[in-house]
């Protein structure tokens, strides 16, 4: 029998039980990719990492992501809490800025804040966005979503978009309809089936403001992915940047500086730091940032 040292994170938060749990394995050379996905079921959190010896000379570390159904070529929380993880191993300390991990869409850089010998955030890069199809009848998707009409937004699409990972975004006017949002897969399989479209994960959201700094507050639903919903997800948190400023939603100078408030319907607030570049128009640069929290270490027996 071996036994395989995991951190239990919560990440996009600073203090424990809220954020996104993660459980990371960074001593994973002498498992394959079953045995790898078996224990992401086994761990049942939104995604499990596991980190290995680089393969690309351009990179520190090699990491592969799964949640309980599927691995991923990228994800934000992952990411974000493997590097605190990488920090809590002494694999980085203070002299450095930045790692660079290999993921599954190439070399993916993080930026790091320290304080004295603290890792304190850390700043993903992210791939400049893909902006996919349109959902012609908007009102249809909101009618699988338990919503009235009256509470989408008229004046933005439901469009699917990718930074790595393509996500439906649906924009609703107020915060209690983001809550109000009751999510199944088979309502909204006959949308996604007449654009041609696998089932992808939904990313809810308003802009509406409340008694906090975020820009935006939102909901992520993926049960394809063995996620019924996501309390923080910073492989969605890019690409609804690179959205809102798309159509305008917010401004160039905005955008540099925004919060999306998730996971406070599942009692799992989640604060994602989203910063968008842009020049002439074009975005030039995704970035998704946060802090991350250890709650526990343990051994796994297999």
């Amino acid at each position: 029998m071996s036994r395989h040292q995991y951190l239990h994170f919560d990440v996009f938060t600073r203090r424990p039980l809220a954020g996104n749990q993660l459980a990371v394995f960074p001593h994973a050379s002498d498992l394959d990719a079953d045995v790898m996905q078996r224990v992401a079921l086994e761990m049942a959190f939104p995604e499990t990492t596991f980190i290995l010896p680089p393969q690309d000379p351009d990179t520190d570390v090699k990491m592969r992501i799964f949640t309980p159904r599927r691995e991923l070529p990228m994800a934000g929380h992952p990411t974000i809490g493997s590097t605190f993880a990488l920090a809590r191993e002494g694999v980085i300390g203070p002299d450095r800025d930045e790692i660079v991990f290999e993921l599954g869409v190439g070399p993916t850089a993080v930026s790091l804040e320290w304080a004295d010998d603290e890792l304190t955030f850390a700043w993903m890069r992210q791939p400049l966005p893909e902006f996919g199809p349109v959902i012609e009848a908007p009102m249809a998707v909101g009618a699988t979503l338990g919503l009235d009409p009256a509470q989408l937004r008229a004046d933005l699409p439901a469009q699917v978009v990718s930074c790595g990972i393509p996500v439906l975004f649906v924009p609703l006017v107020t915060r209690s309809a983001v809550d109000a949002v009751q999510f199944s897969v088979a309502p909204i399989q006959a949308v996604f089936d007449q654009h041609g479209l696998e089932v992808l994960p939904v990313f809810v959201f308003s802009l509406e403001s409340g008694h906090d700094d975020a820009t935006v507050y939102s909901r992520m639903f993926a049960p394809a992915f063995g996620i019924p919903e996501d309390p923080a997800t910073g492989g969605a948190s890019g690409p609804l940047g690179a959205y809102l400023l798309r159509h305008g939603a917010v401004l160039a100078k905005a955008a540099h500086q925004m919060i999306s408030l998730q996971g406070v319907a599942m009692g799992r607030p989640s604060r994602v730091h989203i910063s968008i570049a842009s020049e002439g128009g074009s975005i030039t640069s995704v970035r998704v940032g946060g802090a991350a929290v250890l709650v526990a270490e343990g051994v796994l027996s297999l």
